[in-house]
């Protein structure tokens, strides 16, 4: 039986990409016969999940899309959460979760009804983000639609509108999507340039999946995120900014991340980061509550000057109540 209920989950998994599967590879990746196949659609079947049968030799299963929530004993409003929650955090947040939960957004938006779907897209619209945000805000259809291909293994044609130039229509192979810093980014092979490519995922739009599959490459050196990185490192940005910390090197590191570099300089250390706004290095130095020296670039400092003034001016020095809490 442990068996059998491994093998649900994993035929589950698999019909949940939306993909049409020919029953002989489906089979196939399950490594059963056609006729355990047959039996365990017809469990899932029994279980509410509405999967679609195609007869013949070409015959193959598929699960539809939107036809009812997933049978999780969830009401509306209790799926509406889930899929607000998975966004907050595919946002970035919480912390390493970014990725994985992309992945579970494209499972549970893809089965939700359109009703939902508009409750969904309702609260996005009236909902601004917060203030440890400033990423760009990404559809929640685009995001699964990529999240969806990449796990297919389908093809995929979208307009993406570089940061200099015309916009332009691609045809990809998706590989992966990566988190860096508050963007996303979708790392795939370009059909087009021969080559491997990475696209910000908030410049581009009207993603479609071809029905086309192909075999994943080998990614080089292995790591997606560590290739996005000495890609972007290559990319010149507007501001090359460098502060000297007095504090350990490592508490530097815990909260800048993978998004810049810290040298030891005992008993403090030398904090680089390359950035486009000045907003993210002056958020680290003051999570860090550290005293800090600006060495480049002079924006730095008037832009920490303006954050700083402004901060004081709005905050209650005496104690008593701001303006806008008093009593006439």
């Amino acid at each position: 039986m442990a068996n059998t209920s491994a093998r649900m989950l994993r035929l589950l998994s698999l019909l949940q990409t939306h993909r049409y599967w020919p029953g002989a590879e489906l089979a196939d990746r399950l490594e059963v016969s056609p006729r355990t196949l047959r039996r365990d659609v017809d469990r899932l079947r029994e279980l509410g999940y509405p999967v679609d049968a195609a007869r013949g030799v070409a015959g193959g299963y598929q699960l539809q899309a939107g036809a009812a929530v997933p049978p999780l004993l969830l009401d509306d409003d209790e799926a509406v959460a889930i899929a607000v929650g998975l966004r907050t955090a595919a946002a970035g947040a919480v912390t390493g979760f970014e990725e994985t939960s992309v992945r579970a957004l494209a499972k549970v938006i893809q089965l939700l009804p359109p009703r939902l779907r508009r409750r969904i897209d309702a609260l996005r619209a009236v909902t601004a983000p917060g203030p440890l945000g400033g990423g760009p805000a990404l559809d929640a259809t685009v995001l699964t639609t990529l999240a969806m291909a990449c796990r297919g293994e389908e093809r995929l044609r979208f307009d993406y509108h570089p940061r200099e130039g015309d916009p332009a229509s691609r045809h990809v192979e998706p590989h992966r999507l990566v988190p860096i810093g508050r963007r996303w980014y979708l790392m795939a092979w370009d059909l087009e340039r021969g080559d491997w490519r990475s696209f910000r995922v908030d410049r581009l739009s009207s993603p479609a999946m071809t029905g086309a599959r192909f075999r994943p490459r080998e990614i080089p050196g292995g790591d997606p995120a560590q290739w996005l990185h000495s890609r972007l490192k290559a990319i010149p940005t507007r501001y090359e900014v460098s502060v000297l910390v007095d504090a350990p090197a490592e508490q530097v590191r815990t909260a800048v991340w993978n998004y810049g570099t810290v040298e030891e300089l005992p008993p403090g250390c030398r904090l680089r980061m390359n950035v486009d706004d000045l907003g993210w290095p002056a958020m680290v130095l003051g999570v860090l509550g550290a005293a800090f020296t600006v060495e480049s670039p002079p924006e730095l400092r008037d832009h920490l000057r303006r954050t700083g003034e402004a901060l004081i001016a709005g905050s209650v020095v005496d104690g008593s109540a701001p303006p806008w809490r008093r009593s006439a």
